[in-house]
């Protein structure tokens, strides 16, 4: 048996340092990133290109608001009708793997990196890991949210804005705070008012009921 390169160990989780193998993947990540932050704001079709040539994989209809920062890139994996405002941050020491219509506000980190806790071994040895995180389908992730590794988040929640996601979070809920809590699962008052007292007008109710799926 072959022994694993740097690069396997650090996706598969397991303790790596870094080498000059990862600083030239991250390097050839930063030139696409480069490109991709200067972009003119109208040029849709270079985007989409970039991405692809960028990331492991990206659904249709994929979009990233500039500017974007990634640390590998090949690590993620992008569902369909993924939108994500200014700021994002992906490091996807390991893979980051996103479902399909998920909306992530600005200024969101998305960690799978850590360094060894003791601080010896972290010196001397350089010590890291990785732990994958997973986004479920239809999740809508608030501004300024941190997720870190290992965390998986289930189809239809929402996270609050701020909020530090250290623990996984179940489907159909809403959750935040530092940390990260379930506070309520969803319900039908939520398709009737959709902010504090605000109720969700008939056109919006009869868009609804038509069974037809918005997509940017």
């Amino acid at each position: 048996m072959t022994e694993k390169t740097t690069l396997q160990r650090m996706i598969d989780g397991e303790l790596y340092h870094q080498t000059p193998e990862l600083l030239e993947l991250r390097f050839k990540a930063r030139d696409l990133l480069q490109a991709y932050n200067r972009l003119d704001y109208r040029n849709l079709t270079e985007r989409t290109r970039i991405l692809k040539a960028l990331l492991g994989k990206t659904g249709d209809g994929a979009f990233i608001e500039l500017p974007f920062h990634t640390d590998y890139g090949f690590n993620v994996q992008l569902g369909d009708h993924f939108f994500a405002n200014n700021n994002l941050t992906l490091l996807d020491a390991a893979p980051i793997i996103i479902g399909d219509d998920v909306l992530i506000a600005p200024n969101v980190g998305i960690y799978t990196a850590g360094h060894a806790l003791d601080p010896d071994l972290r010196l001397k040895t350089g010590a890291e890991y990785a732990a994958p995180v997973k986004i479920g389908n239809n999740v809508w992730i608030g501004a300024g949210v941190t997720i870190t590794p290992g965390v998986t988040i289930g189809d239809n929640t929402v996270i609050g804005a701020g909020s530090v996601v250290t623990k996984s979070i179940p489907a159909n809920v809403l959750a935040f705070g530092n940390p990260c809590h379930v506070q309520r699962p969803f319900d039908e008052r939520d398709k009737q008012v959709y902010f504090k007292e605000r109720q969700v007008t008939q056109d919006y109710l009869d868009r609804l009921a038509s069974g037809a799926t918005f997509h940017r």
